[in-house]
């Protein structure tokens, strides 16, 4: 059977108390971990309340009673690979998929959008001139 989630319930429980929803608005913790006030949560209470969730599902579920909780970096890693995309994150997106999509080196370079407005531009002084 895997551990009990107390230290993550602890971690929790001290994220709310310092946080703004309870110290500024004076909410109780119970009232700010509910649908409106959740989404005020600092990110880190954000993640505690989610990683808190699971490993309460986790002792519930039969299936991961006996073999435990995965640890969450695994379990990103292994959707990542299922899913093709990197599991890195930079500004919130993969760090390893492509922008404009797989280059080989064979085509050509997509024109800067800079170089098709001044081409445009200067079509427009052309036409313009006597």
């Amino acid at each position: 059977m895997s551990p009990p989630p107390l230290p993550l319930g602890a971690a929790l429980a001290q994220c709310l108390q310092e946080s703004e929803c309870v110290l500024v608005q004076r909410h109780t913790a119970a009232e700010c971990l509910r649908s409106p006030l959740a989404e005020t949560l600092p990110t880190r209470c954000q993640q505690l309340k989610k990683g808190f969730g699971e490993c309460r599902r986790g002792m519930i579920d039969m299936r991961k009673r006996f073999r435990g909780n995965q640890p969450a970096a695994f379990k990103n890693l292994q959707e990542s690979e299922s899913s093709g995309e990197g599991y890195q994150l930079y500004a919130g997106k993969s760090a390893f998929s492509g922008g404009r999509g797989e280059t080989s080196g064979t085509g050509e370079a997509p024109r800067d959008w800079r170089e098709v407005e001044n081409e445009k531009y200067r079509k427009e002084l052309e036409s313009k001139k006597p």
